[in-house]
């Protein structure tokens, strides 16, 4: 083989890869959020839990309820249990490349979910109340600046880094 048709196999190898990728856009001048899907069903009986250092609360999500969007979402259930059995539930978004939350509803004692009225993108870095999602991002959720390439990679990675059924 020369090194012609040699370098030609790579470039056709490397754009069927990037082909066979899903197409996520990441250019932070021309991304825009997609719809949110309404939240999903959760079991509280299927978390994959964790601590946060400095809070006294565990954590878990559903992994029936993780999702990938188009525009690069990482979407989930959150629980936040304290030792008394109080919870706190939240529907909630990651964008793996900026690093940010956004919290879309709250599940109420009730049984229902309440919007979060005017939703913003909040930094992974830097405050108690996203540390959660950091962790959550850093064990799986996202593969450094991106999201994994499958629900399923991503729910063997947080299985495999940490969190624990």
């Amino acid at each position: 083989m020369t090194f012609k048709s040699w370098g030609a196999a790579c470039l056709l190898g490397l754009s069927l890869t990037a082909w066979a990728q899903p197409h996520v856009n990441t250019d932070p001048l021309d991304w825009k959020e997609g719809e949110v899907p309404a939240p999903p069903a959760f079991d509280t009986r299927k978390l994959l839990t964790f601590e946060v250092t400095g809070s006294s609360l565990v954590f878990g999500v559903d992994p029936a309820t993780l999702r990938i969007s188009d525009d690069g979402i990482v979407r989930y259930v959150m629980v936040a249990s304290s030792a008394s059995g109080a919870r706190n539930v939240f529907y909630e978004g990651l964008r793996c490349v900026s690093g940010e939350l956004k919290t879309y509803a709250r599940y109420t004692p009730e049984g229902a979910w309440v919007k979060v009225d005017q939703p913003q993108w909040r930094s992974l870095f830097g405050s108690p109340a996203t540390r959660h999602a950091l962790q959550l991002a850093r064990a799986g959720a996202c593969n450094n600046s991106a999201p994994p390439t499958s629900v399923e990679e991503m729910v063997r990675l947080l299985k495999t880094q940490g969190l624990r059924p």
